[in-house]
C-alpha cells in the first residue's frame, strides 16, 4: 500500500503498542535463545536521581517490558544531592562489572550534573541509549547496531508502512542531539533526501514550505500542535514524537485531527512512538550483550 492509495480517506493509524508487541515477541525469542546457548540473560541497570514522577513512570515502563522479554532489569535510585563525581564513580564500577550488560542514566538530572559528561563515561559497549559519542560516531559510519532509542523507534514506524525511503523527501522538525540529528543519519542511510528544520527555520518564515514538500514528516519540537494539517502534503507519512501536557490531555507536536485528513499514515500521541522507544532500548541492550559475549 502506498500513500497515494490512501489520499481519499483518513490516514492509517500507526499503532505503537501493536508494533511494540511484535518487536517484543521477537526480542523475547532472542533472549530465550541466548539463555539456552550461554546460560545467561542480559542484565541492565538504570540509574535515577531523585524521585521525578516522569522519570519513575518511564523507568517502571522499562522494567515491565524487560520482565516480559526475560531481561534482568535493575532500577538504582540515588539521592538528588549525589555529586557528579559520585555518579561517575558508580558508572565506572558498573563498567567493570562483567555481570552488567547495559547502563542508562535517566533524565532529568539535577542542575549540578552535566548529563553529557556522565553519559560519555558509560562503556561504549554497555550504552543502552546509544548516545555515547563513540556510538554516535560509529553510527555516522554505519558501524554500530546500538542506535539512539527514539530515532530507532521512528525508523521502525516508517518501515512498518512498507514504503521505500529511497529518494523520498524526509523533513525533520527538531535538531536535538537525541532525536533530530541521529534520525537524520538513519534516514540518509536509507537514501532519503533529508531536511532538518529548527527554530531558525521558523524565524526565517520557511517552516511551512519545508513541511509542504515532505513525503516523510517527523516532528520532534516539543511544542503542542505546532504543525497544522493544512501544511502537510497529501499522502505524507507523519511521525509525531512530541509529548506535551495541555491541561488534562497529552498532545503531540502535530494537530492530529486535521493532519489525519491528509496524511497516509500517522502516529497517535500517546500510543505512537513512545511504546516502541521502550522496546528499542531493550533491543540495544541485547545487541550490547552480544557484543560483550564476542
Amino acid at each position: 500500500m502506498t500513500p497515494a492509495s490512501l489520499n481519499n480517506s483518513d490516514a492509517k493509524i500507526l499503532d505503537g503498542r501493536t508494533l511494540a508487541n511484535k518487536i517484543r515477541e521477537k526480542l523475547s525469542a532472542e533472549v530465550q535463545t541466548i539463555k539456552k546457548s550461554t546460560g545467561k540473560v542480559p542484565r541492565f541497570v538504570n540509574i535515577v536521581l531523585g524521585d521525578s514522577h516522569s522519570a519513575c513512570s518511564y523507568a517502571n515502563s522499562q522494567k515491565k517490558t524487560a520482565k516480559q522479554i526475560g531481561i534482568d532489569y535493575k532500577l538504582i535510585s540515588f539521592p538528588v544531592a549525589t555529586s557528579q563525581d559520585e555518579l561517575i564513580a558508580y558508572v565506572q564500577r558498573l563498567n567493570q562489572d562483567s555481570a552488567v550488560n547495559g547502563i542508562m542514566i535517566h533524565k532529568p538530572l539535577p542542575s549540578h550534573i552535566d548529563y553529557r559528561i556522565v553519559a560519555n563515561y558509560v562503556d561504549v559497549n554497555k550504552d543502552l541509549e546509544g548516545i555515547n559519542v563513540t556510538n554516535i560516531g560509529k553510527m555516522i559510519l554505519g558501524e554500530t547496531t546500538i542506535i539512539p532509542c527514539t530515532p530507532a523507534a521512528v525508523m521502525e514506524h516508517i518501515k512498518s508502512t512498507g514504503i521505500s525511503l529511497r529518494g523520498k523527501e524526509a523533513v525533520i522538525i527538531g535538531h536535538s542531539e537525541i532525536v533530530g540529528k541521529p534520525l537524520s543519519l538513519l534516514l540518509l542511510g536509507e537514501y532519503a533526501t533529508v531536511t532538518v528544520c529548527h527554530i531558525a527555520t521558523s524565524e526565517a518564515g520557511k517552516l511551512i514550505e519545508h513541511v509542504q514538500k515532505a513525503d516523510i514528516l517527523v516532528v520532534a519540537a516539543g511544542k503542542a500542535s505546532l504543525v497544522k494539517g493544512e501544511w502537510i502534503k497529501k499522502g505524507a507519512v507523519v511521525i509525531d514524537v512530541g509529548i506535551n501536557q495541555v491541561g488534562d490531555a497529552v498532545k503531540g507536536d502535530v494537530e492530529f485531527e486535521t493532519a489525519q485528513k491528509v496524511a497516509s499514515y500517522i502516529t497517535p500521541v500517546p500510543g505512537g512512538v513512545g511504546p516502541v522507544t521502550v522496546v528499542m532500548l531493550m533491543k540495544n541492550g541485547i545487541e550490547a550483550f552480544k557484543i560483550q559475549m564476542k
